[in-house]
Parts: structure tokens; C-alpha cells; sequence
């Protein structure tokens, strides 16, 4: 019997992926989270053999739990299962030690699959957002880049992002220079929306 943890933060969402996945078999769910710091817990607690992690969750990400298990529930693998099927969430999917990256719009059959091939050691990747993030190119911001691009997203002044990010004025400023510089775009606000479209914050 595969053992699975489930971290998806829409409640009906989950509850319905619960209850087709326990249909089957070879699968049974053995805890759920809406949050990444409960599916941090749940894991730590049930030791589950595949971790099926949604991207956004209230408190977190999905790829920072992913990193997370890698290292503290070494023997769980991780399957990504997300609406937002970005080349730049993938490529820093497979960096966290992902096993597996899927779309949402696919059926439930695949996803059953994907869960015995991830488990048998296998790589399972969407294919059309594959050959995306092949044709995308990598990740051209560097972490403290993407910390201010991140930052910036919502509208928030220089002064606001360096308080949040411990840094002074002038290094935002030339974080953002420079990410708006390597997104090609007009401004910070381009920028962020740039970045995020590429899933690269």
C-alpha cells in the first residue's frame, strides 16, 4: 500500500483528491494539510511514501516543503500538483528534489499513475511544460533579486521592501535595477509580473 500525504490549501479540493485517490487500490491517504507548515508536520508524523504538494499555500510554498522533506523525511518522494503549469516553477521544482511535476487539468487516472511511477523511482514531468522550461531557459534573477522582485509585487515603496528584507534603500534599489534589466521590462512592477508569469518568484 502507498502511503500518501496530501497538501492542497482548497479544502472541496483536497477533500475530492482524497477521496478519488483512496479509491484505488495500491493508494491510501494518510494525512492531509491546507498549509505548508502542517504538511511539514503531517510528514514528520506519518513518514508518507509520496507527498503530493500544491505550489501556493497560505503560509509557504509548496517547493520550499518539497526542500524541506528532502532533508527531513528523506525516504518520502514528491510529486508537484498545481494549477500553475510555469517552466520557472518546474526548474526550481526539480532543484528542491521533486520527483515529479504535474498540471491539475489532467485526469485522475494519470495522477494515480504518476504517484506509482514517482514512487518506483521514476521522473514524471508534464510534457508540454517541459518542452516549455527547455525553450524558457533558466532562471536569470538571483535569489536576492527575486527576494525584491517578490517584495515589490504588490506595490510596495523602496523604503517598505528594504524594512522587510533588512537592507538599505540604495541595495533595493540596485536589486531591482538589475532584475528589471534581465526581465527586459519598464519597471518593477513589469518586472514582478514578468517574473511571476515565468514562475520565477
Amino acid at each position: 500500500m502507498i502511503r500518501l500525504l496530501l497538501a492542497e490549501d482548497q479544502g472541496m479540493m483536497r477533500g475530492a483528491l482524497a477521496l478519488l485517490l483512496n479509491l484505488e487500490p495500491d493508494i491510501e491517504v494518510v494525512a492531509e494539510a491546507g498549509t505548508a507548515a502542517e504538511a511539514l508536520g503531517r510528514a514528520a508524523e506519518t513518514r508518507p511514501d509520496v507527498a503530493l504538494l500544491d505550489i501556493e499555500m497560505p503560509d509557504g510554498s509548496g517547493l520550499d516543503v518539497a526542500a524541506r522533506l528532502r532533508t527531513e523525511v528523506p525516504d518520502c518522494r514528491v510529486l508537484i500538483l498545481t494549477t500553475f503549469g510555469r517552466p520557472g516553477y518546474l526548474r526550481r521544482a526539480m532543484e528542491a528534489g521533486a520527483a515529479g511535476f504535474l498540471v491539475k487539468d489532467g485526469p485522475v487516472e494519470q495522477l494515480a499513475v504518476a504517484v506509482r511511477q514517482v514512487l518506483a523511482g521514476e521522473r514524471v514531468i508534464d510534457p508540454a511544460l517541459a518542452a516549455a522550461a527547455l525553450s524558457a531557459g533558466p532562471n536569470p534573477l538571483t535569489d536576492r533579486e527575486r527576494d525584491a522582485l517578490a517584495a515589490a509585487a504588490d506595490g510596495a515603496t523602496v523604503a517598505d521592501i528594504a524594512a522587510r528584507l533588512h537592507l538599505s534603500e540604495s541595495t533595493v534599489r540596485n536589486y531591482l535595477s538589475a532584475a528589471i534589466g534581465k526581465t527586459s521590462t519598464r519597471n518593477r512592477i513589469e518586472a514582478a509580473h514578468r517574473a511571476r508569469a515565468n514562475g520565477w518568484i
